[in-house]
């Protein structure tokens, strides 16, 4: 009886799945015994022990899977999700983790004919969106250890949460896939059960002396508010807010383990900011009167899963941002005490834009915070020697690049912190002294922050050449710029559709016949022609506007000319700037679950 738990327990590793004509098919060919999983074409599951009969005389399609990612139920069937490509990359606590490399949807209705139009149409579009989910990027899982919890809650747990499925002491709201796996749970198919989360995961190893350093840093990103940087800003009103990412930062040395956890996420009440090709939109305040209402119901939380809160806030004081700013910080009066405490560092005028030395000065304000609220530590023999009381809520706008760039400095001063702790490093030693950990350390938080950027604005984080060799460069502002260009085209006409393929696959919006998925009519120019083609158009006039002014010398009839296409240009720019919104890729599923 005892082996048949511990069988129900385990979570299969390789699967052949079978396409047949009216169901496919899972086998688990990782060594196990297991039933295989069979999923219809109607959506139904079950388990059965052999694969059944092919009652076709066409082959089969087959091909190797290493996990269900779930099941999605639309209008005219149900898709099934797989992982068709993993990579390893690296170990948690031991345990392997590993990276989704590919990532297929498999109809299960492949012949909506006898739908109605509508229902055909509509079911069209929803597969256009799960072809962007397909590329999802920064997904991970592990067959053995629940990721979705820092070491500390893991800890926590105690012995007996080995015995329990990694689905049941998962944290919900760090489960990407949460959403997709609600049939399988309720069919009970603990097997085939597996959470994934969306973040980042990187490690490496360092010398320091004798004694090997195996530094790990991991992001789970939260999927309550979950989306792309234009589409997805400030809270809902359930305090939920959004690019919420929890990072952990692991060192293992001497038999010890020492964990660290920091949190980001946007200015906790409701604002947006609404695409209209401008290049950076105003922002707007929305339900104003609520403010502090919902900044107090997101600080509850964090206090209840983190304990004391210190937020740091890096936004300007002036301009929209000051607004912002304001805003948030009259919020916060009410609920702050011995436990929340709020402070503001303006970093763009204390650090401008290549100074980010002056950090040092936002260390000497929280330096305080963090030696009182401490780190997880176990000892050699896994006690519990440290335990984190609170955590550091860090934002700027995108909560992306200034964010990253203080983060990967407090992450810097309690690594320091730990090994000084541990006897790996005298008093005034620091990891600057030690070449090899320096540039690895360096390189951990650069691509965590780069990672997490690309989940959220579609390119690699700014500001990333300080993070990653400790200095501003001149390649460094270039890139920059070229990222902040890519952000502004992403934003405007892609980032639209890819919010819709999250709200789909995440399960934020109902699905139903009365859902209007056609596009909005655009007016005027936006119905004739898209944005690159009227951009052209404005060029060509202003080219011979200069060509036919060039020429007034020798003809004089070439002056008005030259009037009417800079005219051309300036009304057609004038028009394009009024309604730059209707150009826009928005999203289209408009209406979210209550």
């Amino acid at each position: 009886m005892m082996e048949k738990t511990d069988h129900a327990r385990k979570l299969y590793k390789r699967m052949r799945l079978w396409e047949l004509p009216d169901q496919y098919v899972a086998e688990p060919i990782d060594g196990s015994s297991g039933s295989c999983l069979v999923v219809k074409r109607d959506g139904s599951m079950t388990l059965v022990d052999e694969i059944p009969d092919c009652t076709t005389v066409r082959v089969p399609k087959i091909q190797t899977i290493y996990g269900v990612v779930g099941i999605l139920k639309l209008l005219a069937g149900s898709y099934l999700l797989a992982i068709t490509e993993r990579e390893n990359v690296g170990l948690y606590l031991g345990h392997p983790i590993y990276k989704v490399l590919s990532l297929k949807v498999f109809p299960c209705d492949r012949s909506p004919k006898s739908s109605r139009d509508e229902k055909k149409k509509m079911e069209s579009e929803f597969s256009s969106l799960l072809k962007v989910a397909e590329r999802t990027p920064g997904l991970y899982f592990s067959y053995h250890v629940n990721i979705t919890l820092s070491a500390q809650r893991l800890n926590d747990l105690g012995v007996e949460a080995t015995k329990i499925p990694l689905w049941r002491q998962a944290e919900p709201r760090f489960v990407w896939n949460n959403y997709m796996l609600e049939l399988l749970i309720d069919n009970k198919l603990e097997a085939y059960i597996l959470p994934i989360i969306q973040g980042t995961f990187q490690n490496f190893q360092a010398a320091i002396g004798k004694d090997i350093i195996d530094v790990t840093l991991i992001a789970r990103r939260c999927t309550r508010r979950n989306g792309t940087r234009m589409w997805r800003r400030g809270a809902d009103d359930d305090g939920y807010v959004a690019n919420f990412v929890e990072s952990e930062q692991i060192i293992q040395v001497k038999g010890y383990t020492a964990s660290f956890v920091q949190v980001r996420g946007s200015i906790p009440f409701v604002w947006e900011q609404i695409v209209d090709l401008s290049y950076k939109p105003k922002f707007e305040i929305m339900k104003p009167e609520k403010a502090p209402h919902i900044s107090e119901r997101h600080f509850l939380d964090l206090r209840k899963k983190y304990g004391n809160v210190i937020a740091i806030d890096l936004v300007n004081t002036r301009g929209d941002e000051g607004r912002l700013s304001e805003k948030f910080a009259t919020s916060m009066e009410k609920i702050l005490n011995d436990d929340v405490r709020y402070l503001h560092f303006d970093f763009h005028k204390i650090c401008g834009h290549v100074h980010f030395e002056r950090l040092s000065i936002l260390y000497e304000q929280i330096e305080d915070f963090l030696i009182k609220n401490r780190y997880h530590l176990l000892n050699e023999k896994r006690e519990k020697v440290e335990t984190q009381i609170g955590v550091v809520r860090t934002n700027c706008i995108d909560c992306l690049d200034r964010t990253n760039v203080t983060q990967s400095m407090i992450g810097r001063k309690m690594l320091e912190f730990q090994l000084q702790r541990l006897g790996l490093f005298d008093a005034d030693e620091n990891i600057s002294t030690h070449w090899n950990l320096n540039d690895s350390f360096k390189i951990l938080w650069a691509n965590h922050g780069d990672d997490i950027s690309i989940q959220y604005s579609g390119t690699p984080a700014l500001k990333g050449d300080f993070v990653r060799v400790g200095r501003r460069t001149t390649r460094g502002m270039l890139k920059d710029g070229y990222n902040a260009l890519m952000r502004y085209y992403l934003n405007n006409f892609v980032d639209g559709t890819k919010q819709d393929s999250i709200d789909l696959v995440q399960g934020h919006y109902i699905v139903s016949l009365t859902r209007d998925m056609s596009p909005k009519r655009k007016g005027g120019i936006a119905n004739i022609a898209p944005f690159p083609v009227v951009v052209g158009v404005i060029l060509m006039g202003i080219f011979f506007a200069l060509l036919s002014l060039v020429r007034v010398r020798n003809d004089f009839w070439q002056l008005p000319l030259s009037i009417f296409w800079a005219s051309l240009s300036l009304l057609i720019t004038r028009y394009v700037k009024e309604n730059g919104r209707a150009f826009c890729n928005r999203p289209r599923l408009h209406k979210p679950l209550d």
